[in-house]
């Protein structure tokens, strides 16, 4: 079982420094604004960097995508391409299936694509990210997988890969299915990677139209043209889903990533959007939270040749914390322990769990400070001794 960590005095007062330090020097013009809401069913305000919540509203209840399920699709083709499987000047095929299912005679979203033209998948990519083609989506699906019963089991795959647990895809286009549902938190991690992963790819998200066929195709993202450094990424709507939108924002060098789902119509949706981005840009200044190198706290070891071990956070952070200083940020670590020895430098130990106010805002891996080496004999009776005297206080406290 984890166990949160009974630092000693020294590190606690550590920790405790480290948060009063990325509170400190609050701005005096700042205030304290009343709570933020927005009314759509879902939704979550991300720091790219960090992967820091800034705000969340049924981030884990499973919803129907709509056309935000094309994110995982695009994702997959882009790992294709990483990999060596397919090329962005490869030829693809529209079969019939993609032109009566995705295409003209389909009424939903389409690039128009030709029945039995053959299209570059640079181009079909464009057709799915800047116009939400249905039989782009379809056409790249069977050109990967062969259909898009197998290319829906590579989405999840790829999914699960990536950390997306909850989220299922069962298409390509987002096409309303009762097994189709994603949560935005997922969605917001999926945004985030791909943004991070994907440079080349991603300036595609930002890109206002999209001429195929002699015909001109707009980017349906309102916030692209909102003026607040909106670069990106999809928008989505089916009767069930409701109006959704997954967009990044850069101000500042602070790049925001939102994800709404089930607003009530297209102007809630992009006026939901722009809200939620602004507030974030206006309410969010970054702070150091933790050096690189720096001990948060010690672990307790078993069996070695000193009783602890100095846990750090490798690379360091930077968290995101309310202008003015009025948030509330606690922080615990959390390893499972006592751990044995010996123990190597740079070994992962546990992580240390940052809460704004009641939400689990971020998670950083920390790992040991220095290498520790088995102890003597005697020591390590000493610790099976102690250990177990503790076990039997345990179950005797959980008795009463």
């Amino acid at each position: 079982m984890p166990s949160l960590i009974r630092v000693q005095a020294g590190a606690a007062a550590a920790l405790l420094l480290v948060l009063a330090a990325a509170l400190a020097a609050p701005n005096p013009a700042a205030r304290k604004d009343e709570p933020f809401a927005i009314t759509a069913s879902n939704a979550i305000l991300v720091d790219a960097e960090s992967g820091a919540i800034l705000y969340e509203k049924g981030a884990d209840q499973l919803v129907a995508p709509a056309s935000l399920a094309k994110l995982m699709t695009t994702e997959v083709v882009f790992d294709q391409i990483s990999l060596g499987n397919i090329t962005l000047d490869q030829e693809v095929v529209i079969s019939e299936n993609a032109w009566r299912k995705g295409g003209a005679p389909s009424g939903g979203s389409t690039m128009y694509a030709a029945i039995h033209s053959r299209v570059k998948v640079s181009d079909l990519l464009q057709g799915v990210i800047i116009h939400s083609g249905n039989d782009a989506c379809i056409a790249l699906a069977e050109a990967i997988a062969g259909n898009e019963e197998d290319f829906a089991r590579l989405m999840n795959d790829r999914a699960r890969e990536l950390g997306l647990t909850k989220s299922n895809f069962t298409n390509s286009n987002g096409l309303p299915d009762p097994n189709m549902r994603v949560t935005v938190r997922e969605l917001a991690n999926l945004a985030g990677h791909i943004i991070k992963t994907y440079p080349e790819y991603y300036r595609w998200y930002g890109e206002r139209e999209f001429t195929w066929n002699k015909i001109r195709q707009l980017n349906r993202n309102p916030l692209l043209t909102m003026g607040i450094g909106a670069d990106g990424l999809k928008t989505g709507y089916t009767r069930e889903a409701g109006y959704n939108i997954v967009g990044s924002a850069v101000q500042n060098g602070l790049r925001l990533i939102i994800v709404i789902a089930g607003a009530k119509g297209e102007k809630e949706r992009a006026d939901e959007a722009r809200k939620l981005l602004e507030w974030g840009f206006k309410s969010f200044e970054s702070r150091l939270l933790l050096s690189e190198g720096q001990t948060v706290a010690e672990a307790k070891l078993f069996g070695g040749a000193k009783g602890g071990v100095p846990l750090v956070s490798k690379d360091g952070l930077r968290l995101l914390v309310q202008r003015g200083g009025n948030e509330r940020l606690t922080a615990k670590v959390v390893y499972n322990g006592p751990v044995r020895a010996p123990v190597a430098q740079g070994q992962s130990i546990g992580t240390l769990k940052v809460w704004r106010g009641d939400i689990l805002t971020i998670e950083i891996p920390l790992q040991a400070g220095e290498s520790v080496a088995a102890g003597s004999t005697s020591q390590r009776a000493f610790d099976a001794v102690t250990e177990l005297i503790l076990k039997l206080f345990r179950a005797g406290a959980e008795r009463l």
